[in-house]
Formats: C-alpha cells, structure tokens, sequence
C-alpha cells in the first residue's frame, strides 16, 4: 500500500479518481475503470465513502454520479494524502492526454512497485515511461505541471514504439519485466 492511513488500496485509488478533481462528476463504473478496481469493488468503497460523507452522490436517469464532498471537514487534509500517494495515476494521465504523439504511457520504478503491492519505503520520484513521439518541450511541460500538484520529482523517459514492442535494449527489458502501471494505451484499465 501506498499509504498506512486508508483501509485498502482499492480505497486510496478510488479516492484518487474522486478526491483530486472535485468538480468532475463520475459513474460508478468509470471510476472502476480509472481505479482499475473491479465495478462490485468500485461500489463497495463508493457507499462507504458516501456513508462517511467524504463523497456525493446523485441520480440521473438511471446513473449514479459520483462526486468530492468538498464540504466535509477533513477535505484537504484528504485530498493532500491521496494526491501524494495514489493521485500520480490520475494526474499523469490527465496531463498526457491532451499531447498528441503518445501510443502508451506507463508509470514504472518504485511508485509502480508500491501500488502493484510490492514492499519497500515510500518513492521519491515517479517515473514515466511514454511510447511514441511527442513533443520534448511538452513533456517537460508535463513534468513540471505533475511535480506541482504531486510535490514530489517526476521523471519521463520516451521511446519509439518499435523500440517498446521488440525490447531488445535493456533498460527496455528491466522496465517490462517489472510492475507498470498503464496509464493509457492498449494494457490500461479498461482497454
């Protein structure tokens, strides 16, 4: 777990998908899909999170959006935790989706390692691997807008695609053989 403070890891992504853009509305299921929870797993830690009033809920038609309860007491207290723990996902995803050029994008190293379970102290940087061509002026854009809203060190490594589907270089293989966390492209939640 990325965090001794939340009750499971699905809790600390749900809270990630939920927490850090209060203004988003959002189904249950997207937030399973971004969590990269299973959809009874995502509704289990949505209801407690909306008994306990850290979240809001509303009906619309026949979905359930969801939403931050910017209202309750320990907002950014909370939010302030889940950005530095379990927001790197959301985050990075969220600034790389607007760059054209990018096939795939996987977060790697120790922050992935922590969040596929593996034991070890708290990261202190987060590592990007990103597949494709996009821009270096906009990456580094990216980055510096990440380690902003993080507060911690984010470094973005690029490779072509080809070089990403053969692997032959090692650093290549030492990434793949490792826990990755999909960001988007074909192995991301939902894909």
């Amino acid at each position: 777990m990325l965090t001794p403070f939340l009750r499971s890891d699905a809790q600390g992504a749900v809270l990630a998908e939920t927490l850090l853009d209060p203004t988003t509305e959002l189904t249950i299921s997207e937030i399973a899909r971004r969590a990269g929870v299973l959809p009874a797993v995502a509704h289990r830690e949505v209801s407690r999170l909306i008994d306990a009033d850290v979240l809001c809920d509303r009906r619309e038609g026949n979905n359930r959006l969801v939403r931050a309860n910017t209202e309750h007491p320990l907002w950014s207290v909370m939010s302030q935790i889940v950005v530095e723990t379990y927001g790197p996902a959301p985050v990075l995803r969220n600034l790389l989706a607007r760059l054209p050029g990018i096939r795939e994008a996987y977060i790697y190293g120790s922050w992935a390692a922590r969040r596929a379970g593996q034991p070890g102290p708290p990261p202190r940087d987060i590592d990007v691997l990103i597949v494709g061509n996009p821009s270096r002026t906009d990456l580094l854009d990216v980055a510096d807008a990440a380690q902003q809203q993080l507060h911690t060190e984010v470094n973005i490594h690029t490779t072509t695609p080809e070089a990403w589907d053969v692997k032959d270089e090692p650093f290549l293989v030492t990434v793949a053989s490792r826990p990755l966390i999909a960001l988007f492209g074909p192995e991301a939640a939902g894909e």
